[in-house]
């Protein structure tokens, strides 16, 4: 009888990109506990080091990596010395740096765009870029990259960040396309609110700031390290979109039924919350 492959998830040899905090760290400890070892890669070294040895004080092996995704030589480089760190070929990549950025179109200055889009765009263009080949050619794992609700949601002033996350959950559906029957899964990731640093270490006006951390207090529906159970069950399962929480699920429904209504809704309802 043929040995059945293990799911993606388990015992995986995984890099994390943003594994410092938030969903990133949740991810990493998560695969840990899956029986994986991980490369936990945060722009913040200090950051990953915690992360990494937090996870090596449970027994599981972590090993800390500094890398700016943006970066596309950064990135190229971490795929080549990734097997190498692991001690074995990579099979589970999750693409999850992020930063926030809002602000009215026609206000956010351009060189805040182009830095939004360098960590949530290209730094998931850059992982799949490097690491599918890679994952096709050995014919097994898996690629979760972190998109948001926001690439459908349509949130006034936060434009830029809407747009990159839109961009991921394209890349997300063509890549699955592309590496369909290869015996790679990929899963894209479309929370609402998690309790993150993204405000923190994000560029928002302060009334969007309070706004956000008002959100994550009062409305956060889940935890990361929730999220990060359902996103590599799904990922398990071949699932192509993770939306963990019912508030996303119905608005993505809503969109698809009603798309004009949808965002005059969204604006309207903006408007009065923000007043």
């Amino acid at each position: 009888m043929t040995k059945q492959p293990l799911p993606p998830s388990r015992n995986a040899a995984a890099v994390v990109t943003g594994a410092g905090s938030g969903i990133g760290r949740s991810f990493a400890y998560e695969l840990a506990r899956r029986g994986g070892v991980v490369i936990c890669s945060d722009i913040n070294e200090a950051r990953a080091e915690q992360v990494a040895a937090s996870i090596q004080a449970l027994g599981s092996k972590a090993i800390p990596h500094r890398c700016d995704v943006g970066d596309a030589k950064e990135m190229a480089a971490l795929s080549d010395e990734a097997e190498k760190l692991l001690g074995r070929p990579v099979t589970l990549v999750i693409n999850n740096a992020g930063v926030g950025l809002g602000g009215p179109i026609g206000e956010v200055l351009l060189d805040d765009w182009r830095w939004c889009m360098n960590v949530n765009l290209w730094g998931v263009i850059h992982g799949c870029h490097f690491f599918a080949p890679k994952l096709r050619d050995l014919g097994y794992g898996g690629i979760i990259n972190v998109a948001s609700a926001a690439a459908f949601g349509a949130a006034p002033e936060m434009s830029t960040y809407n747009v990159t996350k839109a961009g991921v959950l394209a890349l997300s559906e063509t890549l699955a396309a592309e590496l369909a029957g290869t015996g790679v899964n990929v899963t894209a990731l479309c929370p609402t609110v998690v309790p993150t640093n993204i405000v923190n270490d994000g560029k928002l006006p302060e009334k969007r700031r309070e706004f956000a951390r008002a959100a994550m207090t009062r409305f956060a529906l889940t935890t990361a390290d929730k999220v990060a159970r359902q996103t590599l069950d799904a990922l398990d399962r071949g699932e192509l979109y993770m939306l963990p929480q019912i508030d996303g699920l119905m608005a993505w429904r809503f969109k698809r039924l009603m798309p004009r209504l949808y965002t005059r809704i969204v604006g309207e309802t903006y408007r009065l919350l923000a007043d």
